[in-house]
């Protein structure tokens, strides 16, 4: 079976369809979703499965759900301002297919369609890698192209264009600039690159089988990666594949073509008699740096008519043997890339791992330290009976408990999924609730902390725990940032604009501001202007929460004069909170 003739209705097994959007621009760039037989809505509104942080994106902007009729995912535009492109054209609603790329406001996502695995075979049950005699009578080896020739064949265009058919000659381009296209289109997987490559290499060189053969780096042996045939061929037996013309364009780094199989010697025998190979090409998939793997065609006669084939009705020439030299360099260099993109992500991936431990453990070690001095106090009260001495050591490990648990719910918080619970309620109950716990604090630090909360903010929809701590981590910040500065302050307020029908939570304070150069990193995890004080988490948290209900932070500062964090949420409706109970 072709991976381009699956269809759910020939599947006799529970059908589940799958798909996946990756984000390849905008804000979101990276994020990934996975798309099933439920429908899904994409926009900036945070009762949203796929919520998009783009001030072009309309709140509910479209709409991608699966329809049984047609056995695909559909795209529905929802009267957005904007509208909604598939492939750079505006469309209302459209059956998406693999590779497809949809554009909403700045925002790009590829679609990416997943097959089930169970009604296909792997692709090593698809071969038969066989052993012949050595390859040392060429007797039916009736074309090689040379390496030589081969590079040649990428640098002169001319190399693949000598067809007489004009026709031809415009295919063979064609072929070569959709291959092109496939190695540098984002991709789920290898196997899904290589699978395509050669569906388009079957189609236009006229085989009936192919597979692509790749060099494992760890064992440095041939594995099978992709097989594919052509649309209608039908066969119960896996596709024999000479190991000794694999091994042949291995040793020597050049295509072959063999034809007329029935009176090669080394095609005598059962094992090539029965199956029916009439004419074969195999060529090198040579790198920049190194040998890749083969690619592997052939065509077939069944068994009964093998004898009456006429050798001269052949499907393969020389110029064709040129075009899949071509496409192998091409599909080599797309291997290649591939592995190098693999190890560059693993790299910044390690890098990324050690980063994280790296701030952690001084953060923690930091911490500790606190915990130990505290620790130390208590027993010297101990020994001494001395409870105000205990007292204090106590008041440090109790800070620093409290400094522990922040930075683990902030871990929590930054790398969950999650869905805001929303509720009704009204976000002067929250606020003041963080003043309130913040009161001490403040008066420890000699700051005055004043919380205005208007009369004006109505009751929303939002999840109050998820905004209690986005605002608590904004107050900590600034009762921190003004520490020390005599006269300093951090006022609270909350209020309302009818008209853009949003709440604001704004946290001011009058310490020494934050420089220029780090305002566009302060969102970034790990990012921190309070020293040791800071894990860079609280700023990041914050955001991811409010952007989960859809609204976003905002910061002015000015050093010398203080700063003012802004978050500010559009209303969600009521009808929301089931919905986004619902979709968690």
């Amino acid at each position: 079976m072709q991976a381009n003739d699956w269809n759910p209705a020939n599947w006799k097994g529970p059908f589940v369809p799958k798909g996946t959007l990756l984000v390849i621009q905008g804000a979101d760039q990276g994020a990934r979703y996975e798309l099933d037989e439920f429908g899904v809505t994409l926009g900036r509104g945070a009762r949203n499965p796929i919520r998009l942080m783009d001030d072009e994106v309309s709140r509910t902007h479209a709409k991608i759900s699966f329809d049984k009729a047609s056995d695909g995912f559909i795209v529905t535009d929802q009267h957005s301002s904007n509208g909604t492109f598939v492939n750079g054209e505006s469309i209302q609603s459209r059956k998406l297919v693999h590779g497809d790329q949809i554009a909403i406001g700045r925002s790009a996502l590829l679609f990416q369609e997943e097959a089930p695995a169970a009604p296909t075979m792997s692709v090593a049950e698809n071969l038969d890698l066989f052993l012949l005699d050595d390859v040392r009578d060429r007797s039916s080896i009736v074309g090689e192209v040379s390496r030589e020739v081969g590079e040649q064949v990428m640098r002169d265009a001319t190399a693949i264009i000598r067809s007489t058919s004009v026709a031809q000659t415009l295919a063979n381009l064609q072929v070569l600039y959709r291959i092109t296209e496939e190695a540098v289109a984002p991709t789920l997987s290898l196997d899904q690159l290589l699978q395509r490559i050669l569906d388009l290499t079957i189609d236009v060189v006229g085989a009936d089988r192919g597979c692509v053969l790749v060099n494992d780096p760890q064992t440095s042996q041939l594995s099978p990666q992709a097989f594919s045939h052509r649309r209608g061929f039908v066969t119960d037996r896996p596709m024999p594949v000479s190991r000794s013309i694999v091994d042949y364009v291995l040793k020597r780094g050049q295509g072959v073509r063999t034809s007329d199989a029935p009176h090669d010697q080394r095609f005598s025998g059962q094992s090539i008699m029965q199956v029916g190979i009439r004419e074969a090409m195999c060529v090198p998939m040579q790198g920049r740096y190194e040998l890749m793997g083969v690619l592997y065609l052939d065509t077939t006669t069944p068994s009964d008519q093998f004898q009456r084939a006429d050798s001269d009705e052949s499907r393969f020439n020389e110029d064709k043997l040129h075009l899949l030299v071509a496409i192998g360099r091409q599909t080599a260099l797309a291997v290649e890339d591939h592995r190098f993109q693999d190890a560059f992500v693993k790299a910044e991936r390690l890098a990324a791992v050690g980063q994280t431990i790296a701030i952690l453990s001084h953060h923690i070690k930091n911490i500790l330290q606190g915990v130990r001095g505290g620790s130390y106090l208590i027993d010297m009260g101990l020994k001494q009976h001395d409870e105000s001495l205990i007292g204090r050591g106590w008041q440090i490990v109790e800070k620093n408990q409290e400094r522990i648990y922040h930075m683990v719910m902030d871990m929590l918080s930054y790398s969950a999924e999650r869905k805001p619970a929303l509720e009704l309620a009204n976000v002067n109950d929250t606020v003041h609730d963080v003043c309130e716990l913040m009161e001490a604090r403040a008066k420890e630090c000699e700051v005055e902390l004043i919380c205005k909360l208007s009369e004006d903010v109505p009751e929303f929809m939002f999840d109050p725990e998820g905004i209690h701590r986005a605002v608590l981590n904004i107050v900590t910040n600034a009762i921190d940032a003004v520490e020390g500065t005599p006269g300093g302050r951090v006022l609270v307020e909350t209020s309302y604009a009818a008209d853009s029908d949003e709440m604001t939570v704004s946290v001011q304070d009058n310490g020494p501001g934050i420089p220029a150069a780090q305002l566009p990193l302060l969102f970034n995890i790990f990012e921190s202007t309070k020293g040791s004080r800071g894990t860079g988490l609280g700023l990041a948290v914050s955001q991811k929460i409010i952007r989960e209900h859809g609204g976003e932070m905002f910061v002015e500062s000015t050093e010398g004069t203080g700063s003012t964090f802004r978050l500010v949420i559009a209303r969600i409706e009521e009808d929301a909170a089931g919905s986004s109970k619902t979709l968690a």
